[in-house]
């Protein structure tokens, strides 16, 4: 998997320091308190070890989250941090992002906060293409409510609250943001160190809104969820990594590859009955999101195929600058008059 650098200027106007930091230096003084196990803890360490690749200010950067497990991310960020409400952690963070543009604005999520009570907030962020940078850390069940399945558990899963299994059918949470067209949206498994730095990476570079979904074991309420992805045999045949500009092959011997088919889908086939020539070679920087979108349908929710790396990465003007752009045209073109404002048309007099 190739991290795409198209020079955004995603950290364009945050200070940055020459003094040498080390992933040490992200760490705070709070205990880390997850379950013995959790992915939680190899998410945190990767961002760590990240973080002082920016070259950034540590008072520059800020952490929002909303409720759950990944949520107390913040609490271990050597950073600025916010432990906000349920869902609303991208409407929190759209604010801090509009007025201070100094910032770096991450937003830290679990499948249960961003896309069930969240799922407005996530989906409105996304579309307006704030520039915030929003990990969703996916284990399929709520796990700090002790288990009870979530928008992205599959159909049939039983848990304490579908003890005859869940009815639902699932989120694909990368097909959610190329629908509301968020401008970058990649994937990587907590276990994968290298291909998740390799997506932070691009996504700190990319200007606007970009969803890093993290596949992430629980080991209390859900555990062994990504294991057929884990397993050296089994994930050699199941994962599907993209490079940018590369044909998408995969499989031990690279044998299988992704083709397109009628109706502008995608699907999996051996290379030696469609044809090398037939394979589709990786494109993140197509501005229509109809290829990314079928290609997150590659697969299911069985994980028989599993699609990783940077799906989408394309420019757009983001929400907040425009927005920012907006108020210093309003200005000069006619100073504040907080007087003409309470006395304008839309007031009346009552006798």
């Amino acid at each position: 998997m190739t991290a795409i650098d198209l020079g955004l200027p995603g950290l364009a106007g945050i200070p940055t320091t020459d003094e040498k930091q080390t992933a040490k230096d992200y760490k705070s003084d709070q205990e880390v308190r997850w379950c013995p196990g959790c992915g939680d803890y190899i998410v945190l360490n990767a961002v760590q070890a990240f973080m002082p690749t920016l070259g950034l200010k540590r008072e520059n950067i800020v952490f929002v989250s909303g409720i759950g497990c990944s949520s107390r991310f913040p609490y271990y960020m050597n950073t600025y941090g916010v432990h906000s409400i349920h869902g609303r952690a991208p409407s929190i963070a759209t604010g801090l992002a509009v007025a201070r543009p100094d910032l770096s604005v991450w937003v830290v999520t679990g499948d249960g906060d961003a896309l069930s009570i969240g799922g407005n907030h996530l989906i409105h962020a996304l579309r307006r293409n704030v520039n915030l940078k929003i990990l969703l850390f996916n284990n399929r069940i709520y796990g700090l409510t002790k288990g009870q399945y979530s928008p992205t558990s599959e159909t049939g899963k039983i848990t304490k609250s579908t003890p005859m299994g869940s009815l639902d059918h699932p989120f694909n949470p990368i097909s959610l943001a190329l629908g509301a067209e968020a401008t970058f949206v990649g994937r990587a498994l907590d276990s994968d160190r290298k291909g998740l730095t390799e997506v932070l990476q691009a996504a700190a570079q990319h200007r606007g809104s970009a969803l890093v979904e993290i596949y992430q074991n629980c080991p209390i309420f859900n555990d062994g969820a990504f294991d057929v992805l884990k397993d050296q045999e089994e994930k050699e045949r199941r994962l599907i990594p993209l490079s940018q500009g590369e044909p998408i092959r995969f499989g031990p011997d690279k044998d299988y590859g992704v083709v397109r088919t009628g109706f502008g889908g995608l699907q999996v086939a051996k290379v030696s009955e469609v044809g090398e020539e037939n394979l589709v070679v990786h494109d993140a920087t197509i501005d229509d999101p109809t290829y990314s979108f079928a290609l997150s349908r590659v697969g299911g929710e069985d994980l028989s195929h599993t699609v990783t790396g940077i799906f989408r990465n394309v420019q757009r003007a983001t929400y907040d600058d425009l927005a920012r752009n907006q108020v210093s045209t309003a200005k000069a073109a006619k100073p504040a008059d907080l007087q003409s404002l309470l006395r304008g048309r839309d007031t009346w007099t009552v006798a």
